[in-house]
């Protein structure tokens, strides 16, 4: 089920030509209300390039001991350790770290349609969410197109159209399942190694 607007009441005019909730030549013909469509123009061509490099270097040296204890250091060390230890030598630690780190991107992505999309809901300022999916079978593959987001009445053209750059919280998902798809993905068993092998 879709979500519907508000039924209007029956109003019978009679000897009248117009029937009541037909569309009038000069009403505007832009969605405005729940149940309304209009047409959602995306044209994504989305380039990033990014290179990062990262270097970490990092010594540490602790050396403690004890010379002198109110005179007392011998003896003290005598009775925990009875073979004799060096007062002045009694701890002495390193430790050492390197870490080298690369990383590169370089994405480009080029996406090109329009889809028809339904208002789902009227916000209380005057917003609208819409919903719209698109589902083409061409033998064993499917092709699904999913976008959802928020725009403002403002936007939306005479043409009853919207760009997609203009829709708020949008939500574009493209992509398609089939046999095609499914040989290009690795087996279970290959993508439950790649989970738990640890090296």
């Amino acid at each position: 089920s879709r979500p519907m607007p508000t039924p209007l009441p029956t109003e019978r005019n009679p000897n009248s030509l117009w029937r009541t909730g037909a569309k009038a030549f000069f009403k505007d013909q832009r969605a405005a209300k729940v149940g309304d469509l209009l047409t959602v123009d995306i044209q994504i061509n989305d380039q990033a390039q990014m290179n990062n490099q990262t270097t970490r270097t990092r010594g540490n040296t602790e050396k403690a001991g004890m010379p002198s204890l109110f005179g007392f250091e011998g003896k003290a060390l005598q009775r925990a350790l009875p073979d004799g230890v060096n007062a002045g030598s009694l701890l002495d630690l390193n430790s050492s770290t390197s870490n080298d780190g690369k990383g590169a991107i370089n994405r480009k992505e080029q996406i090109t349609l329009k889809v028809a999309a339904l208002v789902t809901q009227t916000l209380p300022n005057g917003n609208m969410v819409i919903q719209g999916r698109q589902e083409v079978r061409v033998n064993y593959e499917v092709r699904d197109l999913i976008i959802t987001g928020v725009i403002r009445p403002e936007d939306i053209t005479a043409q009853n159209t919207i760009s997609y750059e203009k829709v708020a919280e949008a939500r574009i998902s493209y992509g398609g399942r089939g046999q095609i798809t499914d040989v290009q993905q690795p087996r279970y068993g290959q993508q439950l190694f790649d989970i738990i092998m640890p090296f």
